[in-house]
């Protein structure tokens, strides 16, 4: 088996088939962030090829600094809210002080992703968004607001009301929150 690094400098002599060994080992991990942002799977799967054909075009650019996964994630996250940018209006503000948070970090016990990922598909774009960067991705609410075009209290308000309607949803199912 080729190392990672050879299939790199491979890829980036524009070998098919190290681009094809690159392609199977990634593209699960690579769909999976794409699905997390984009509910519809045909778009999640065209934004995946966008992500490949960015990744195959712009990988003499990647310079050996950082993880190379982490490189490629990071053009399937940005890839990801491209699309949602073009087809989402993102600037809807909220006025959420009288909310509460729905609960403290607790994590959810015994449910598989392909679950939450149901359940994060039947919250509204905006939501799922700024859920995903914030908690899943680790982005600050001054980088989302940046990525995305909206304030800093938009953003909090899209990831309170996420958390809001995830409790709801997860009561719905009748799911118990860990403390």
């Amino acid at each position: 088996m080729k190392s990672l690094q050879h299939i790199i400098i491979q890829c980036q002599e524009n070998d098919p088939r190290a681009q094809k060994l690159l392609y199977d080992q990634y593209t699960g991990i690579l769909f999976g962030i794409c699905r997390r942002y984009i509910r519809d799977m045909a778009a999640a799967e065209d934004v995946l090829q966008e992500v490949w054909y960015k990744i195959f075009t712009k990988i003499n650019q990647y310079n050996d600094t950082g993880s190379f996964e982490g490189w490629m994630k990071r053009i399937a996250v940005n890839e990801s809210l491209m699309y949602l940018r073009k087809t989402n209006n993102f600037n809807i503000s909220l006025d959420v002080s009288h909310i509460e948070p729905a609960y403290d970090q607790g994590t959810i016990a015994d449910i598989s992703y392909r679950e939450i990922l149901s359940y994060l598909d039947l919250l509204p774009t905006g939501y799922r968004t700024v859920f995903n960067l914030y908690v899943v991705e680790g982005y600050k609410h001054r980088e989302i607001g940046e990525m995305l075009g909206i304030s800093i209290n938009t953003s909090k308000s899209q990831l309170i009301l996420a958390k809001k309607r995830l409790k709801d949803i997860l009561k719905k199912k009748d799911i118990k929150e860990v403390s």
